[in-house]
């Protein structure tokens, strides 16, 4: 088969493509023929030689596919009856980018009717990522006012942030987000967002204009780094603060007491290395809650650009620009 490896840690142009043996599925595990493969985040720092795989996985990027469940187990635990021959998008550990991948059968999910594979591959990493984080550690709910919470999206206009942004508008709840140009900040009013251009405008003192200075609910934070003595202050009473990434740095100044008064949370995760029973439950809940806004159309992936499989080194240099709006996919 076909498949794009990581010849050395570097730029986007150790991309290569090559050839590989199509991999054999394990117990439990289902063989894919790609359609299509998601390009995100993790894929670059993996590719930089920051990311390694978890042990036991394909050394290959890419962390989710859709295309057909040709081989494998379908005997064992299979909640969404998937047969050999059914259209699936499914979340990996690694070996997305290639013409056939191995993926556990618990996280195949079918695709959403009237999807393309080209839709269907942008939504296992963001959708996984999304709800486990923002709905579920998270807790984004109802107030004890009885209203929808709040959500600040930082970084809206990534993959991860036009879902984000969607699926809590979408469930009734009033969201901000953070993007860094008028094209970018457009694309998430779009989608339902009240939008702040973190470059022109402080985006505490814009959300406290607009919130009569109570602050938000849920903060998703992709930044970290300085942004988070900010996010502290713009935090309502009983507030949660969820990281999920740190590209503006690890660290930061933290008041403590701050935290103590208003009864802050402070929380974050990273999925690729979670077991497969942790990503199962999520599936599931994706399924029940989150598939019928799919195929309702009131929710939809935003893909911004579709490169062919073997122009995957433009794909990551597109990635790490930050001028895409939504999805970067490869087609096979």
């Amino acid at each position: 088969m076909r498949a794009i490896e990581i010849t050395r840690p570097g730029p986007a142009e150790v991309l290569q493509l090559t050839e590989r043996p199509i991999p054999r599925p394990g117990p439990g595990e289902v063989l894919i023929k790609v359609a299509a493969s998601g390009v995100n985040r993790p894929d670059v720092f993996q590719r930089q030689g920051n990311y390694a795989p978890p042990p036991g996985a394909s050394e290959l990027p890419g962390l989710e596919v859709a295309g057909a469940l040709v081989e494998g187990d379908v005997d064992g635990e299979n909640p969404f009856s998937l047969g050999h021959g059914a259209m699936v998008c499914a979340l990996l550990t690694g070996g997305g980018y290639a013409e056939y991948a191995v993926a556990p059968l618990q996280q195949c999910l079918p695709v959403p009717s009237g999807f393309t594979p080209l839709e269907a591959v942008a939504l296992p990493e963001n959708y996984f990522t999304v709800w486990s984080n923002v709905f579920d550690r998270g807790r984004l709910g109802t107030g004890a006012d009885g209203k929808p919470e709040s959500l600040l999206v930082q970084g809206g206009s990534s993959g991860i942030g036009v879902t984000a942004i969607q699926l809590a508008h979408a469930l009734g709840h009033p969201v901000f987000a953070t993007a860094g140009n008028a094209e970018k900040c457009a694309a998430c009013e779009k989608l339902g967002a009240h939008a702040i251009n973190y470059r022109e405008q402080d985006f505490v003192e814009e959300i406290h204009r607009h919130t009569n200075g109570r602050g938000v609910d849920v903060i998703l934070d992709m930044v970290a780094g300085d942004y988070v003595p900010g996010e502290l202050e713009l935090l309502a009473e009983d507030g949660r603060l969820v990281f999920i990434a740190t590209l503006g740095g690890k660290r930061a100044d933290i008041d403590a007491s701050l935290i103590m008064r208003r009864r802050l949370n402070l929380t974050g995760s990273t999925l690729r290395a979670r077991p497969i029973a942790f990503k199962a439950a999520v599936a599931r809940q994706l399924h029940q809650h989150v598939w019928p806004l799919l195929e309702s159309g009131k929710v939809r992936p935003v893909i911004h650009q579709v490169f062919p499989a073997h122009e995957a080194a433009k794909a990551h240099a597109l990635m790490e620009s930050s001028g895409h709006i939504g999805k970067i996919v490869l087609e096979w």
